[in-house]
């Protein structure tokens, strides 16, 4: 009993201080922009912590597109992304199982995941990934409980890619206007900003059509409707 309530209140920590460090996020990500070649790695650092501590990483995706570009940008936070949602399984599998049994008792979407996760683990995660059927920072906790064993719980990791990839392509666009409306970034003419734009839908298309089928896989797989509400 003792070890669950000491779990329960160190959870509870790590909570409260990621709500007071979400505010905290935009200096953060300011930061980073400064620190030249070790920014890449403190950004990670950063991201997993983040991730750990229930802080919405959409901010922090959006400035790793500003920060350091597409490519390089998607890089960086799947990494922190991988290296946080990791961290957060290994502590509910090994030191706050009781406290996020708590959390997710009596949700009949997890209850449905679950067992289909004990038919088939690494490709249910893989599409919990693909499809926001479960809030992602409790889902990383929640997926500790379960029979997935780590080695496949890193590999189904791969399903964050879309929509890694479409919040820093939104950052990288965001990035380039306001480097352009500040006088600070390269001036360029409506052709690059018409190649931005077609490149920016054609994201939202394909990550929409994969999140889409996701879910239709994920019904399929848990016997009902798992989408997030």
């Amino acid at each position: 009993m003792k070890k669950v309530l000491l779990a329960a209140v160190a959870l509870a920590v790590v909570w409260l201080a990621g709500r007071s460090l979400g505010g905290a996020v935009p200096a953060f990500a300011a930061w980073v922009e400064g620190l030249g070649a070790v920014g890449p790695l403190v950004f990670i650092a950063g991201y997993a912590i983040a991730t750990v501590a229930f802080v919405p990483g959409s901010i922090l995706t959006l400035a790793a597109g500003a920060i350091f570009g597409l490519a390089a940008g998607a890089l960086w936070v799947f990494f922190g992304a991988l290296l946080g949602s990791t961290a957060a399984f290994l502590v509910s599998r090994h030191g706050a199982r009781s406290f996020v049994e708590h959390r997710i008792e009596g949700d009949a979407r997890f209850a449905a995941i679950d067992r289909a996760i004990a038919r088939e683990g690494r490709r249910i995660v893989f599409l919990l990934r693909l499809s926001p059927a479960f809030p992602y920072n409790l889902l990383n906790y929640a997926l500790g409980l379960t029979s997935i064993g780590l080695r496949d719980y890193v590999i189904a990791a791969l399903g964050m890619v879309p929509a890694i990839v479409l919040y820093v392509y939104y950052g990288t666009v965001a990035g380039e206007v306001a480097a352009v409306a500040s006088g600070s970034g390269p001036q360029r003419d409506a052709g690059s900003y018409a190649v931005l734009a077609v490149g920016l839908a054609a994201t939202i298309v394909v990550t929409a059509l994969v999140t889409r089928t996701a879910r239709r896989a994920l019904n399929e797989a848990t016997g009902g409707p798992t989408a997030a509400s």
